[in-house]
């Protein structure tokens, strides 16, 4: 496997970054490619952006391969994780960055969007938890989630993403205990209101930034960086835990 910080062991190390094409899980690419990492990047649905996400990593100079599959369905993560399988025979590294959202009022709810938001949150280590003890590499095998400060704390029309992001901690914990026996840690990464993550009304904002003690929204590389160092091999000690980046936001 590939140190983050080191030269890379011989065949270097094989990433899957599931919703790897953009915002946080394109810089958590951008992160292992620069390390040496094989990066695979999946995507669903928006080939235009999976394409102009492997020109970018490409061009600066890493090695990358494009992978299309419905992570919210079971049978798209079977045929993922089975593609890795037969291509590369195993993986090192999983960050599970893609998610689903569709913003409404708690007390009117959007069942339906809100299932798939879950399905979609939880289905690459819940539908995949089967292969993925096997696909690992036994070790230093990471497993790394991008969750959601909305998982433990209320935000406005955020109901059914955050449900589906506290579903995800909780099954972080169980696979982690599931895994460790084999040397795999899986852990989790709850980022905060993320700069350049879509609009914010200005009142809204101004009370983020108000009771965030650094004055400023996180960004995507803050939270690709702890996503990072999740993957060394000096995180091995470290089985079902949720690191919060936010900018110090939830101490307030």
């Amino acid at each position: 496997m590939t140190a983050i910080n080191g030269a890379p062991a011989a065949g270097g190390s094989v990433a899957l970054v599931i919703g790897g094409t953009r915002g946080i899980g394109l810089a958590a690419a951008r992160k292992l490619s620069a390390a040496g990492s094989e990066v695979l990047l999946n995507y669903a649905h928006d080939e235009d952006g999976a394409l102009a996400a492997e020109r970018q990593l490409s061009e600066e100079g890493g090695k990358v391969r494009l992978m299309r599959a419905d992570i919210g369905r079971p049978a798209g993560v079977v045929r993922l994780l089975e593609d890795i399988r037969r291509t590369h025979g195993r993986l090192d590294v999983l960050v599970h960055a893609a998610g689903s959202f569709h913003p409404a009022p708690t007390a009117s709810p959007h069942i339906g969007k809100y299932l798939g938001d879950g399905a979609v949150a939880v289905g690459p280590l819940l539908y995949g938890a089967a292969r993925l003890g096997t696909l690992m590499t036994p070790d230093t095998g990471r497993i790394v989630a991008v969750s959601s400060i909305g998982a433990r704390t209320v935000v406005p029309g955020y109901a059914g993403l955050g449900m589906a992001k506290a579903a995800l901690e909780t099954l972080v914990r169980y696979l982690a205990v599931e895994l460790a026996g084999k040397g795999v840690a899986v852990n989790a990464v709850a980022a905060g209101k993320i700069a350049d993550g879509g609009p914010v009304p200005a009142q809204v904002l101004e009370g983020l930034l108000r009771r965030t003690p650094t004055g400023r929204l996180a960004t995507a590389e803050e939270v690709a960086d702890v996503v990072a160092l999740l993957c060394r091999p000096e995180a091995g000690g470290l089985h079902g835990q949720v690191l919060t980046v936010d900018g110090g936001a939830c101490l307030r």
